[in-house]
């Protein structure tokens, strides 16, 4: 890629490092709140979006882009990539969750932008750009929680808001409560409609599968899963990083 550079995915004000490396080409995600938010499950929308979650093997000279459906086991220099879709109005949230209770809100980029740049039809690339997460050094297990829902989750907002705020040793106690409310949603999605999970292939070209990584990599969108359901969606896909 092109001018790259790197840099971790996040580190919090304590000092506690995270265990993605992140090649940037754009801006940090932000934060922010929408006051007008409602507690999701409560109503009776469908929920409907395209996920893709893609790794590059990093130790192959011409790696080939892997769909990640399940937990797995993945080494240093793996890169990762996301990407969010959504097929009618509903509401997306990706998570990352670290082994030291480290929280990123990869998805949105910013809460804000919920009120304004969330749009069905688009695509959204986690990171953003031509960017991939990349496993460094340090290994440990590593989450990432999808959750969806028909409303915006206020609680679940409200504490990723707060965390970000927040300093030093409440940072701990914050990540927990998040992790409670993916919990929650986690519960009330077990009370609805199944949710439907099936591969498609985006515009019906995969050839990028055998792509190797040159500017921009492959497209995870060639990979990604049609999710439907009602009320509410949570899936976590746990990466054990040796």
């Amino acid at each position: 890629m092109p001018n790259k550079s790197r840099r971790r995915l996040g580190e919090s004000r304590g000092g506690a490092r995270w265990l993605l490396a992140l090649v940037v080409f754009g801006a940090a995600c932000g934060w922010g709140f929408h006051p007008g938010s409602v507690s999701a499950a409560q109503g009776d929308g469908d929920i409907a979006f395209r996920w893709a979650f893609g790794v590059l093997p990093g130790n192959e000279a011409n790696p080939k882009l892997e769909a990640i459906t399940a937990d797995r086991t993945l080494k240093t220099g793996d890169r990762l990539k996301m990407m969010v879709e959504l097929q009618k109005e509903c509401f997306v949230y990706v998570i990352y969750y670290g082994p030291q209770d480290q929280v990123k809100l990869l998805f949105p980029y910013r809460l804000s932008e919920l009120a304004s740049d969330y749009q069905v039809g688009k695509r959204y690339y986690i990171p953003q750009g031509a960017a991939w997460f990349e496993l460094d050094q340090q290994v440990g297990a590593e989450a990432f929680h999808v959750v969806a829902s028909s409303q915006r989750l206020a609680g679940l907002e409200a504490t990723l808001s707060e965390y970000e705020r927040a300093e030093g040793g409440a940072k701990v106690g914050l990540a927990k409560r998040v992790l409670a409310e993916i919990r929650e949603v986690r519960r009330q999605s077990r009370d609805l409609t199944t949710t439907a999970e099936r591969p498609i292939n985006i515009g019906g070209n995969v050839r990028g599968l055998d792509r190797p990584v040159g500017d921009e990599g492959p497209d995870v969108a060639a990979i990604a899963q049609e999710i439907v359901g009602k009320g509410s969606y949570c899936r976590t896909f746990t990466i054990e990083h040796r």
